[in-house]
């Protein structure tokens, strides 16, 4: 059977036409929240972060961590193992990644104009249009977030990307899910050697990008008949270097034959192509008040490959802890407002997995005792040696590796 992959904007009844569809073919439904969760499985990342690749909100860390990109990554291994089955119904955007070679998938958006839609929204939810309206914005976004990420597209509802459009505001469910029934069946969908052998080439894609990123590599894969092509679209200043270590890591994947590079349209441009260290701390929050002094640190970090994000006072730097959720937090005890004591105090108690190294130029022996009894992972006295927090930063960052290797 084909298999029907249905992207529906919210609130256009997308789930009452699912259910019709799923009660017409008995197809197995696929949700973007059942792959994130198979995708979190296999990536060691939470679900959460997964489906934060269909979030607009990009992390401040995202440029050193890249989590979105490896959460996309994953989420294409997870559709790829999925389409084995032909039965199925996935709904959500992740489908849209499924390759257009693999002609056995009838592609579906259903979409409708604004005002229905808030019209719908505020009448399930108890909510104000303008309520409604700041919602639908807000969802919109996320989707040109995802296609922007997985397919380089900057509309997710342009027709180019579906083979059935239907406006919910004109179309009942019944005739919706009648309608896309009806062009499932079609021959043109029926499944084929041709179509089969696709979706083993976009498995074995996908495999390969997972290889890629667990070594910290981006580039763009395409497979056919175990012939792996990719692709660099940022400038690098050794690239046969950089191509002999693609190869390697990719000759290692079962199912490859060969292994083919090439340079993409954005190669000659200004970015620089970067390679994720995994062993260096990339997700340091900076707490200081002293804005000369923690912006020019966080410049050294960089230096040294380590990403770092700067607030200047404790509540900016509860608010980011809570939001961008850092791994290691150089924190100044003397500020205004709250103090650093205070700020290590609530970190250990609501995210006592954040390493916090304190960096002050005015605490006592008895702030000291007072910080390492309250979960510290160091405490270091202004000026200090870049090399030295350097050293500090990476024994943290290895102490958080091991914790979640042994968690699994």
């Amino acid at each position: 059977m084909t298999v029907i992959a249905i992207v529906s904007a919210s609130h256009c009844r997308g789930d009452e036409v699912v259910a019709e569809v799923r009660d017409r073919t008995a197809a197995k439904i696929v949700t973007d929240e059942h792959l994130a969760a198979v995708a979190a499985g296999a990536s060691g990342l939470e679900p959460e972060k997964i489906l934060r690749a269909f979030s607009a909100k990009t992390s401040v860390f995202n440029a050193f961590t890249r989590e979105k990109e490896r959460a996309a990554a994953y989420l294409r291994l997870a559709l790829a193992e999925a389409l084995a089955e032909d039965r199925l119904i996935i709904t959500g955007f992740a489908g849209l990644l499924a390759p257009r070679r693999i002609s056995h998938v009838l592609r579906v958006c259903l979409v409708a104009e604004t005002r229905f839609r808030a019209a719908l929204l505020a009448r399930e939810d108890g909510l104000a249009e303008k309520e409604a309206l700041k919602l639908l914005h807000k969802d919109d976004e996320d989707a040109r977030a995802f296609v922007s990420l997985a397919l380089n597209q900057k509309d997710p509802w342009a027709a180019g990307l579906y083979d059935i459009v239907l406006p919910m505001d004109k179309t009942e469910v019944s005739a919706a899910a009648a309608l896309i029934t009806e062009n499932a069946a079609k021959p043109v969908l029926a499944v084929t050697e041709s179509s089969r052998a696709a979706v083993k080439d976009f498995l074995l894609a996908a495999r390969v990008e997972v290889a890629l990123c667990c070594e910290g590599h981006m580039v763009d894969v395409f497979a056919r008949d175990g012939v792996i092509t990719l692709t660099i679209n940022k400038n690098v200043l050794m690239l046969q270097r950089l191509t002999e270590e693609l190869k390697r890591i990719v000759e290692k994947v079962p199912g490859v034959r060969q292994v083919e590079t090439t340079v993409g349209k954005d190669f000659y441009k200004a970015d620089v192509y970067l390679r994720i260290n995994f062993e260096l701390p990339a997700k340091v929050l900076l707490v200081d008040d002293e804005r000369e002094f923690v912006q020019t640190l966080s410049e050294r970090l960089l230096l040294r490959d380590m990403g770092s994000a700067v607030v200047y006072d404790g509540e900016s730097a509860l608010e980011m802890v809570s939001e961008e959720e850092p791994e290691v937090m150089i924190l100044d005890l003397k500020m205004p407002g709250i103090d650093g004591i205070e700020v290590l105090r609530r970190v250990k108690k609501t995210h006592p997995k954040i390493e916090v190294i304190i960096l002050t130029g005015h605490g006592t022996e008895a702030d000291r005792e007072v910080c390492m009894k309250l979960g510290a992972f160091a405490y270091l006295q202004k000026p200090v040696d870049i090399d030295q927090l350097s050293a500090t930063l990476r024994a943290a960052n290895d102490k958080i590796r091991r914790q979640k290797e042994a968690r699994g």
